[in-house]
């Protein structure tokens, strides 16, 4: 059974709902591509990539009572200029978010940024995620002017 989103979202309160549909904008205007799916028993609406003949989970919109977080997957890896992702803190092992009140203003060039690389991040192999996170890890490293053993 599929379930309308526009329904999915008419259980929350207004300003909540206006927030997520929001956020529905923005993964919209970052991936036109993606697949759009309500995840009831994870209580979110989910966004993933075609690849081929498969697809692959890149992003969501979690509603709640008082506010509304916009998920990455595999946040861990991204880009993240800005600083504004979450989820380190609460260890998590990949999945990064930002989180909106009703009250705060949408960043919306700056999350539609954040999707994209969410998106382009998804799209990489394990491999090729490993790497990256290797060579991010060493360049931080270098910036700190820690060295490894036989460097």
């Amino acid at each position: 059974m599929t379930v309308d989103v526009g329904l999915y979202l008419a259980g929350y309160p207004d300003p909540i709902a206006e927030i997520a549909h929001r956020l529905r904008a923005v993964v919209w205007r970052a991936t036109p591509s993606a697949v759009e799916r309500i995840r009831s028993g994870w209580a979110l609406i989910g966004y993933h990539l075609p690849m081929g003949r498969r697809t692959r989970y890149f992003a969501f919109i979690a509603p709640e009572r008082k506010h509304v977080h916009l998920g990455f997957e595999y946040g861990v890896w991204m880009d993240d200029p800005e600083g504004i992702l979450e989820g380190a803190h609460l260890k998590l092992r990949k999945v990064r978010f930002v989180t909106f009140t009703p009250d705060e203003t949408l960043p919306e060039d700056s999350l539609v940024a954040l999707t994209r690389e969410a998106a382009r991040v998804a799209a990489l192999s394990r491999a090729e995620r490993l790497a990256a996170f290797l060579d991010a890890r060493g360049r931080a490293e270098r910036s700190m002017g820690w060295t490894r053993c036989g460097d």
